[in-house]
């Protein structure tokens, strides 16, 4: 009975150890017309694929891939070539990593359909009115840098001002932009003793305004909480790419800080323009979280 016992967790062991190395990489994003050869084939590369140590990737000229390692770290492949998967893997390194049950959202996310968001309609806001792409309740922050973006419509003139009150009306501070967007640091001195931040963008040509969102800051106790459970996160996407922002992103979803999600996303697409996938997959969590509402045909 101990024999049997011992040789099915023999088996057990071996069949999870295989498992576990069944891949070297995910493909978590691609542009271009990305190649990875599976035996004496090559397939076109496709966003969720898996690789394996055997395989073999082949980019093209101005294309990119992100790869997720099995442990959980992230590759960026931007440089035309041929790669061996193994030498990819060799590069990443061991050990064990946090980031698996972040990114296995973020390729959820990215392959489920959002025909279930057609339901939520044009419910909150006029055809008049600019949308911000901030949470429409109070929404908690824990990063000190926010990044407030609203959309671009060309019924919406420019310059846009941005102001930002106390939670009883007293300006705290105000800023024109020809942007759709702005950045502030809650540990500026205006916003230093404000627990809850509103902000209200207005269009100074057409006087068309948003609706007036709460950024809400944590109590010392709960930012504290928020950055132990960040702290491995952050330390492994510590370089400054889109692929370790998206992460982050992912990390922020997860934990329903949207703000910083938004945050997060933005900088991805900043760090890699050219990389249509951060753009979609920003539009994605904007639609799946309802801060933004598909436009009805």
């Amino acid at each position: 009975m101990k024999m049997r016992f011992f040789s099915i967790a023999i088996a057990l062991i071996v069949y999870t150890t295989a498992y576990s190395q069944d891949y070297a990489f995910k493909v978590l994003v691609n542009k271009g017309k990305n190649e990875v050869k599976v035996g004496a084939n090559w397939e076109p590369v496709k966003v969720g694929a898996s690789l394996k140590t055997a395989d073999e990737l082949k980019v093209t000229d101005n294309a990119y891939v992100g790869l997720i390692h099995s442990s959980g770290k992230p590759l960026e492949v931007k440089s035309a070539g041929r790669y061996r998967v193994a030498d990819l893997s060799a590069k990443v390194g061991t050990g064990a990593s946090v980031l698996n049950k972040y990114t296995d959202f973020i390729l959820s996310s990215a392959q489920k359909k959002n025909n279930n968001l057609a339901a939520t309609g044009a419910v909150h806001r006029g055809v008049d009115n600019i949308k911000v792409y901030l949470p429409r309740s109070s929404s908690y922050v824990y990063n000190d840098t926010v990044s407030i973006q609203w959309e671009k419509d060309k019924a919406m003139g420019a310059p846009f001002v941005v102001t930002f009150t106390s939670l009883f009306g007293d300006e705290l501070h105000k800023v024109e932009t020809s942007d759709n967007s702005v950045s502030i640091n809650l540990n500026d001195a205006v916003f230093a003793n404000e627990n809850d931040i509103m902000v209200k963008v207005t269009s100074k040509k057409d006087k068309k305004e948003s609706e007036v969102h709460t950024l809400r800051k944590f109590s010392k106790a709960e930012k504290e909480k928020v950055r132990s459970a960040f702290a491995d996160v952050q330390a492994q996407t510590a370089e400054k790419t889109a692929l370790n922002s998206l992460i982050q992103a992912g990390f922020f979803e997860q934990n329903k800080l949207l703000v910083d999600a938004v945050s997060a996303y933005q900088k991805a697409i900043k760090l890699e323009p050219g990389v249509q996938a951060y753009q979609e997959a920003y539009d994605a969590f904007l639609l799946r979280t309802g801060i933004k509402v598909p436009v009805k045909k």
